[in-house]
């Protein structure tokens, strides 16, 4: 066997656990891969190193939170990025419908639940996201916190709400999951009605979670929603006096995706890269530094206990149908719902 067989078959073995499909040989990898990403930059910066020590391919990443859709959409005509990483899985059922992605196979595909993966492989969830309620127990007890969605609108919580605003991800999924519990039952009036209650309750709204939890910290208001790994942050490493509120009626789980865009620049190394980004490895990885919840089951058995331990109630939410409303519905939140409910001074 010559030396250019045996460095062929080397980078083989050294890429088979990334491995998509057909077989991706080390010299055929470009350079670099280009990724957009609502995630944090620290930690897109820990999954960026861990792949280049892997693979040897420089990823360029950009971290554009709520703007990441619409990045994505401005530039479907000559796409300047390679993979979409990050945003609720109703915003990649969106987009996917308007022909931005393209269909993949990674080789831990099978092993996720149908509710974290698109049926044609369009789109798969690497992080699940229960959005839960919560509370601080210093100023609001046990018997007097809310006990499902609907008790947000009652006149005894006026005041003490703080929300996150309509370009978390998280929140635009919160509220138009909230709606689409009236919208199953042809009652959707009500259900702007309810979140007008609801705003008329809630003291401020915050552009960032840090800012959330620190009002409540202050105890300037006692009651908010979060993603579930951003409680249990603040309630052990910053030693906050929350209460998680498993609400009646369930709590949205967000599925956070990856997919690759259609038309890449460099599609070998998108192809290794969502592969890579979500695999056990990585997602327990994520887990273990940043309280990610992982969509694989192998990942949850090296994760933290909690996230094996904390059972959520899961609200009935059709991803799907509520990727086809929930642009029209936000933005009827944010010129009709959002700070129209209080009083006028």
């Amino acid at each position: 066997m010559n030396r250019k067989m045996t460095r062929s078959l080397i980078a083989v073995c050294a890429l088979s656990t990334l491995m998509l499909g057909n077989i991706v040989f080390a010299a055929d990898l470009e350079k670099k891969v280009v990724v957009y990403s609502t995630h944090g930059e620290d930690m897109l910066e820990l999954v960026a190193d861990e792949f280049k020590k892997e693979t040897g391919v420089q990823v360029d990443f950009i971290n554009l939170k709520g703007e990441l859709a619409d990045r994505v959409r401005a530039e479907k005509a000559n796409p300047q990025s390679d993979i979409m990483y990050g945003a609720p899985s109703s915003v990649f059922i969106e987009l996917k419908g308007e022909n931005l992605f393209e269909a993949s196979s990674p080789a831990w595909a099978k092993e996720i639940d149908p509710l974290f993966k698109d049926t044609e492989g369009y789109w798969y969830g690497t992080i699940q996201t229960p959005v839960v309620m919560f509370y601080n127990s210093e100023i609001i007890s046990k018997e007097n916190a809310p006990k499902d969605w609907s008790d947000l609108a009652k006149p005894q919580y006026k005041g003490q709400l703080v929300f996150r605003n309509g370009l978390s991800s998280s929140a635009r999924a919160t509220y138009t999951s909230l709606l689409q519990q009236y919208d199953q039952k042809n009652d959707l009036a009500n259900g702007w009605a309810f979140l007008k209650g609801v705003d008329a309750n809630t003291k401020q709204y915050f552009g960032s979670g840090s800012l959330l939890f620190q009002a409540i910290g202050r105890k300037e208001a006692g009651i908010g929603f979060a993603v579930l790994s951003e409680i249990i942050d603040n309630k052990i490493k910053n030693k906050m006096p929350l209460e998680i509120i498993d609400a009646e009626s369930g709590s949205p789980v967000i599925t956070d995706g990856i997919s690759l865009i259609k038309g890449a620049k460099h599609p070998n190394a998108a192809k290794v890269f969502l592969n890579f980004a979500g695999s056990a490895k990585i997602q327990s990885l994520l887990a273990n530094k940043f309280n990610r919840m992982p969509t694989l089951p192998a990942a949850i058995a090296t994760s933290p206990k909690w996230m094996a331990d904390t059972k959520i109630k899961v609200m009935n939410v059709d991803w799907g149908t509520l990727a086809t409303k929930q642009s029209e519905w936000m933005q009827k939140w944010d010129t009709e719902i959002k700070d129209s409910g209080k009083d006028k001074k």
